[in-house]
């Protein structure tokens, strides 16, 4: 009898219950990182990947960017110069060479920049977005390459030239090779400014290091999005160097907008159209002809889908 329990107790039950489990997918809900609140990944990238109540504005990606900027998500990708991979051969806890093929893995980008060429509610225009996903958005040579192609891309195509700044400062792997960018671009800012051609910043969470000390604040216009830092050394840094308490809301975008370093504060969901009247007014383009070619295409393609490859068909100046 002893023997007939200990048999009945030691037999594994089955476990039905994985037979019918359902997986689901892992990002299938977004926390919002200011109130903790979960929203339906579906709704947070139908608002421009803005979480709904808060107005928490998430980092993009730089295709993400592209997406939202361009007229039905199409442009052309703008080639950008290859550089030496590692200069001086730099290595602290990992082989710089390994860390740029994580980042390179991870994100699917060459490095931190990506230029395209189309048009935004009409009118052509050069986009420069810096991934903070990609080594924090830092600037090094790669970086500063592209910025000087995207400039030299508005020269020759004679558009605005828009920049969406998103960095933690200059790479430090590359010693300094990555400060030597920033007067080169610089130098590609003022090429824009003798031509006459627009360039606006956009200024995104985070702005800061070299990026702010540099191109990022040598724009036309500056606009930020809600809530964006932005700033040259951290606020921590800022309150261990002068041993004070830093005001509420320092070096967020709404403070620098009331002491004059940001022209606008914009939400995301406006700045296409926000850009399109600035780029508009300073090319002295009239509104009602940039409004009427935006509806004839649309018109002409009620059911196009979006085009993100880089042989999409370039759009004409």
């Amino acid at each position: 009898m002893v023997e007939a329990m200990n048999w009945i107790s030691e037999v594994v039950r089955p476990k039905i219950k994985t037979l019918f489990k359902r997986e689901t997918p892992e990002n299938l809900w977004v926390k919002c990182p200011e109130t903790g609140q979960m929203v339906f990944h579906k709704e947070v990238e139908a608002n421009g990947w803005v979480i709904p109540g808060s107005e928490h504005h998430l980092r993009i990606t730089a295709q993400q960017r592209l997406k939202l900027m361009f007229d039905q998500g199409t442009w052309l990708d703008v080639p950008l110069p290859e550089v030496a991979a590692d200069p001086l051969k730099f290595r602290d806890e990992k082989r710089y060479v390994d860390r740029l093929k994580d980042a390179r893995a991870k994100t699917g980008m060459t490095d931190a920049f990506k230029v395209g060429f189309g048009r935004v509610s009409g009118l052509p225009m050069t986009l420069a977005v810096q991934d903070f996903g990609f080594m924090g958005g830092s600037l090094g040579m790669a970086a500063g390459e592209a910025f000087v192609r995207g400039a030299e891309t508005a020269l020759e195509k004679r558009t605005p030239y828009v920049l969406f700044a998103a960095s933690g400062g200059a790479r430090m792997q590359e010693g300094i090779l990555s400060l030597m960018q920033m007067p080169r671009t610089t130098v590609a800012v003022r090429r824009l400014n003798s031509a006459r051609l627009p360039y606006i910043v956009v200024l995104t969470n985070p702005t800061t290091g070299g990026v702010t000390a540099s191109y990022a604040m040598l724009g036309d216009v500056h606009l930020a999005e809600p809530g964006a830092l932005i700033g040259f050394a951290g606020p921590r840094v800022i309150e261990q160097t002068i041993r004070e308490k830093l005001p509420d809301g320092f070096q967020r975008a709404e403070y620098l907008k009331e002491h004059g370093m940001v022209d606008q504060v914009v939400h995301r969901r406006d700045l296409k159209g926000t850009i399109a009247r600035l780029c508009g007014l300073l090319m002295q383009v009239p509104a009602e002809s940039a409004a009427a070619q935006a509806e004839a295409r649309a018109e002409a393609k009620p059911d196009a889908k979006p085009d993100t490859k880089a042989d999409a068909k370039p759009v004409p100046a």
